[in-house]
């Protein structure tokens, strides 16, 4: 059990205004909702194009939309990268360590 010395005792004074997280890169809060959520990015833009509302997804060709390689220093794979960056292949030994739930390591 877990005892506490002294009283609970909440502080004199507790500053509930806005601030930045402390790890934030920039140190500054948005205006607004509206305009952080302008640059904000989950899996795509979250600002909606009239081209999707008005039902015209795929009236852009394929070509006109660019090229689909990777650019100068990008994979699209982690088999594409340089030998050192690849997964190291699981040895007969990992494999029956975890197999077992790590028995046969000391049997």
């Amino acid at each position: 059990m877990i005892k506490f010395l002294g009283k609970r005792v909440p502080p004199a004074n507790v500053d509930h205004s806005p601030h930045a997280h402390p790890a934030s890169p920039s140190q500054t809060l948005p205006d607004s909702f509206a305009t952080y959520r302008q640059k904000a990015q989950q899996h795509g833009p979250l600002t909606h194009s009239s081209n999707y509302h008005s039902g015209a997804i795929g009236s852009h060709s394929g070509h006109s939309l660019g090229s689909v390689e990777p650019g100068r220093g990008e994979v699209f794979d982690r088999s594409d990268l340089p030998s050192r960056f690849r997964r190291t292949p699981w040895t007969q030994a990992e494999i029956d360590a975890i197999e077992s739930g790590g028995a046969s390591m000391f049997a």
